[in-house]
C-alpha cells in the first residue's frame, strides 16, 4: 500500500526516538542514564491517584462527552480563573488525549492549505510537523541566546506576511525552560493585533516557574483572548503523563470545531483518568508546590555542572524542568578516537560511550546545542554529569 505523501516531509519524534533507544540499551543490560524525555520522575499524587480507582469502583468507565465531564470542565475553568485570572465557561474548553491531541486537533480546525504558522527556534519538537500535517507552511524564526531564546517584536514583525495565520507561543518553554514577562507579552501583541494573526498559547509547564507565576498570554494580552487558544493539561503539572489528559481553552466555535474533528478520531479522553484530573485541578496543590520546588533545586545542580564543563556553557532556565546548554565549544574535537561535528554526533556519542542519553539541538530546531531534561532523581543527575565531564575530556 503506498503510504500518503504528505507523510513524506514528517519525521518521527526525536525526543521518543531517544527514549525508545535508552529504553533498549537497558534492556541489554547498559546503566543509561536519560535526560531525554520530558517526563517528571515523582508518581502521580496519591489524591489523584485514589481518585482514578474511586473512579473504576463507582462505575465510571463508560464513553463520556466529547468535550470532556462537566465537572472536569468546570474544574480547569475554576483552576484558570484562580491561577491566570482568565475566565472561560467550561463550554469553551476541550478535553483532549494530552495536550499533544489539543495542539493537533487546534492546527487541524485553524489552517487551510498554504496558511503560515510563525515557530519561534527552538520549539517543541512536534509543532512543525503538526503544522505541515494540517496542510500548514511552518515559518521558523531563530531566537538568539543572548536573548534568553525569546521572539523579539522586530523579528515577528519580520516574519509577518499576508498569509500568516498563527503565532505559537510556548511559556515556559520547552526547549530552553524560558518564560516570557507581561511586557513581552504585550510587545508581541501590539505586533499580533493589527496583523489579524491568532495565537496558540502552549501553557503545559504552566505551573513548573521558579521566579513567580508565569504568565499567560490571554491574561496579558486580554485584547487578543478571542483570538487566542490556550494549550495546557495535567501531565507535566501533577506528574499524569500517562493518564493522558489535556485541554484547550479558546472562543466558543473554534472550541466547538476541534469537539467536531475529536468525534470522529478519538472521542473522549479515558473517562477514569477524567475523573482523577479532578481531583488533580480542584484538589490540594501543595504536590504541585514541592515538585517545582525539587526542579528548582535539580536545575541549579545540573546549570552548575554544564558550567563546570569545558566548552559548555549553560544558562538559569526561568521555568520548564529543561536546559538547553551551547555545546559548540565542544564541537570539532576528536574524543577517544571520534570527530564529533555537530551536536547530533555529540548525544550519539554521550549515548554510546558515556551511556548518557540527551536529546540533540537539531530536533529543536537549533543546532549546537543539547536538551538535558532534569525531571530525575539528583544522583542520576550528579552521575549522568560526571559521566558526561569525564567522556568530554578523555584525550
Amino acid at each position: 500500500m503506498k503510504i500518503s505523501g504528505r507523510l513524506s516531509a514528517i519525521a518521527p519524534s526525536a525526543t521518543m526516538a531517544i527514549d525508545a533507544r535508552q529504553k533498549a540499551m537497558r534492556r541489554d543490560g547498559f546503566p543509561v542514564i536519560s535526560f531525554g524525555a520530558g517526563e517528571p520522575d515523582f508518581p502521580t499524587p496519591t489524591p489523584i491517584a485514589r481518585a482514578g480507582v474511586a473512579a473504576i469502583e463507582a462505575g465510571h468507565t463508560k464513553y463520556t462527552a466529547v468535550n470532556g465531564i462537566q465537572e472536569l470542565r468546570a474544574a480547569i475553568a475554576a483552576r484558570m480563573r484562580a491561577d491566570l485570572g482568565l475566565s472561560y465557561s467550561p463550554e469553551q474548553i476541550v478535553v483532549t488525549n494530552g495536550a499533544k491531541e489539543a495542539l493537533f486537533n487546534a492546527f487541524q480546525v485553524l489552517l487551510d492549505p498554504g496558511d503560515e504558522v510563525i515557530i519561534p527556534a527552538p520549539y517543541w519538537v512536534s509543532y512543525e510537523a503538526q503544522v505541515l500535517l494540517a496542510g500548514g507552511v511552518p515559518v521558523i524564526v531563530p531566537t538568539r541566546e543572548d536573548q534568553d531564546f525569546k521572539l523579539l517584536p522586530s523579528d515577528l514583525r519580520s516574519a509577518l506576511t499576508p498569509r500568516t495565520k498563527l503565532l505559537v507561543l510556548n511559556s515556559p518553554g520547552n526547549p530552553t525552560g524560558s518564560v516570557y514577562s507581561a511586557d513581552e507579552l504585550r510587545a508581541l501583541g501590539e505586533v499580533l493585533e493589527p496583523a489579524g494573526v491568532g495565537v496558540i498559547s502552549d501553557e503545559i509547564y504552566q505551573r513548573i516557574s521558579y521566579a513567580g507565576p508565569s504568565v499567560s498570554f490571554a491574561s496579558a494580552v486580554p485584547a487578543l483572548t478571542d483570538c487566542t487558544i490556550l494549550i495546557n493539561g495535567a501531565s507535566k503539572s501533577y506528574s499524569m503523563t500517562g493518564w493522558r489528559i489535556g485541554y484547550a481553552a479558546g472562543p466558543l466555535a473554534v472550541i466547538k470545531a476541534m469537539n467536531g474533528i475529536q468525534s470522529h478520531s478519538t472521542s473522549n479522553a479515558s473517562s477514569i483518568a477524567q475523573y482523577a484530573a479532578v481531583e488533580a485541578f480542584q484538589g490540594s496543590q501543595n504536590a504541585v508546590d514541592e515538585m517545582a520546588h525539587a526542579f528548582k533545586e535539580r536545575r541549579d545542580v545540573i546549570v552548575r555542572l554544564l558550567n563546570e564543563i569545558p566548552g559548555v556553557r549553560c544558562a538559569t532556565p526561568a521555568g520548564a524542568f529543561y536546559v538547553f546548554p551551547n555545546v559548540e565549544g565542544v564541537l570539532g574535537r576528536t574524543i577517544g578516537g571520534t570527530t564529533i561535528s555537530s551536536s547530533l554526533d555529540l548525544a550519539g556519542y554521550l549515548l554510546e560511550k558515556a551511556y548518557v542519553a540527551t536529546v540533540p539541538g537539531e530536533a529543536f530546531g537549533t543546532a549546537g546545542h543539547l536538551r538535558l531534561s532534569y525531571a530525575c532523581d539528583m544522583q542520576s543527575i550528579v552521575t549522568g554529569l560526571t559521566r558526561i565531564r569525564e567522556t568530554l575530556t578523555a584525550s
